[in-house]
């Protein structure tokens, strides 16, 4: 089986979007994300979590970061192309201007 990471991707913190939802919604969001869960379990390695802010680092030193991504799962599969269909109707597209990244691990050499 290959793995893959997926990333959460939204123009708005996960924070914003909570500090936004009354706690049914916050309730109701939760249940989605659990059935899509339950209904793709042969495929979820790990759930996830939210992600914060963060730093971009580079030779120069460290800035903060403006990147969207707001947090990730770890898959697996036998291709991408399967991985993919499995987020169809994914409850974080229902965002506004929300996406999500799909990206294959690429094995280590020697390993």
């Amino acid at each position: 089986m290959k793995k893959f990471m997926a990333f959460y991707v939204a123009p708005m913190s996960v924070m914003q979007q909570l500090a936004q939802s009354t706690p049914e919604q916050t309730k109701a969001g939760m249940q989605a994300w659990m059935a899509w869960s339950k209904k793709n379990a042969k495929s979820v390695v790990d759930l996830g979590a939210p992600l914060g802010k963060g730093k971009r680092v580079a030779k120069s030193g460290a800035k903060n970061s403006a990147s969207e991504i707001t947090g990730y799962s770890i898959l697996q599969g036998s291709s991408l192309a399967g991985i993919t269909k499995i987020f169809t109707g994914h409850p974080h597209l229902k965002l506004p201007g929300a996406s999500i990244e799909v990206i294959e691990v690429m094995p280590t050499p020697g390993t």
